[in-house]
């Protein structure tokens, strides 16, 4: 009965198989190339991709690993971090621009871990899940970045016990 169903209603057509093994054919291409360029994508074109970008704020004092250019005050200059996240790790990069938007400096480091860190017991005034911090090290050089609350605003904490409680030896 389902045999001459299937005969009836031409399902089980030469044709028809044809038409489906192609169908499955260029679904597979297709994936293939979605792979491909999403493999691609993120192992190359994530500097043109950040996860999230932020601006030091004015009140900070600059990462260790950056130094003002000659002739340069803090406030003639402006240091953004942008978070990358990549199959391998995330990473943090950092820029320092003059007042005229000339790049003068730029490094890149490495974020521990997966997710913003916590301390057990934050400082009371911060919204919930605030403040936050990423741990980044370039060249050798450690600093704890804190986001005080959900802004593009960034600090650099010397806090040590805030650095205690994360984990991380000053230097």
């Amino acid at each position: 009965m389902i045999h001459e169903t299937i005969a009836q209603e031409g399902w089980a057509s030469p044709r028809r198989s044809l038409q489906m093994f192609k169908l499955i054919r260029r679904t597979d291409k297709f994936l293939l190339f979605f792979v491909a360029l999403t493999i691609a994508g993120s192992a190359i074109g994530c500097e043109w991709f950040p996860e999230s970008t932020f601006e030091l704020a004015s009140e900070s004092r600059l990462p260790k690993w950056i130094t003002l250019p000659p002739g340069l005050t803090r406030a003639d200059i402006s240091i953004t971090m942008s978070y990358y996240i990549k199959p391998w790790g995330s990473s943090a990069t950092f820029i320092l621009k003059d007042t005229k938007g000339q790049i003068r400096t730029k490094v890149a480091g490495r974020v521990k871990g997966l997710e913003p860190l916590q301390l057990k017991h934050p400082s009371p005034g911060f919204p919930p899940g605030y403040p936050a911090y990423e741990i980044i090290t370039v060249n050798g050089i450690t600093e704890i970045i804190e986001h005080r609350k959900m802004e593009p605003i960034f600090y650099i904490t010397d806090d040590p016990a805030v650095w205690k409680e994360l984990g991380v030896g000053q230097k």
